[in-house]
């Protein structure tokens, strides 16, 4: 474990006004899941947060880079044995 690790708390507060509303809402909600309020509203944030940080990430390449990117999404590999072995089984809710 390094200093820095050390030295930062495992949690911090975050405060938050919220209507009555949408707080029984939320707590409905947590409630059905199984989580406490706390957990469900930060498992959300947490999934918007990366949702919109994926969505808004650039990725850069060279020029020669992206030629070889946009062949091979021109001309894809075939499909292996396994990925079509793995097309055929039921999907977990069909089961």
């Amino acid at each position: 474990m390094t200093a820095t690790q050390k030295r930062l708390p495992r949690r911090d507060t975050l405060n938050l006004l919220v209507k009555p509303a949408v707080r029984g809402l939320i707590d409905r909600a947590a409630q059905m899941v199984g989580k406490s309020r706390t957990d469900f509203v930060l498992d959300a944030a947490q999934r918007a947060a990366e949702e919109a940080l994926l969505h808004r990430t650039l990725i850069r390449m060279s020029p020669n880079d992206f030629e070889r990117f946009q062949a091979a999404l021109d001309d894809p590999s075939p499909p292996s044995a396994e990925l079509r072995k793995a097309l055929q089984q039921p999907a977990p809710w069909e089961k």
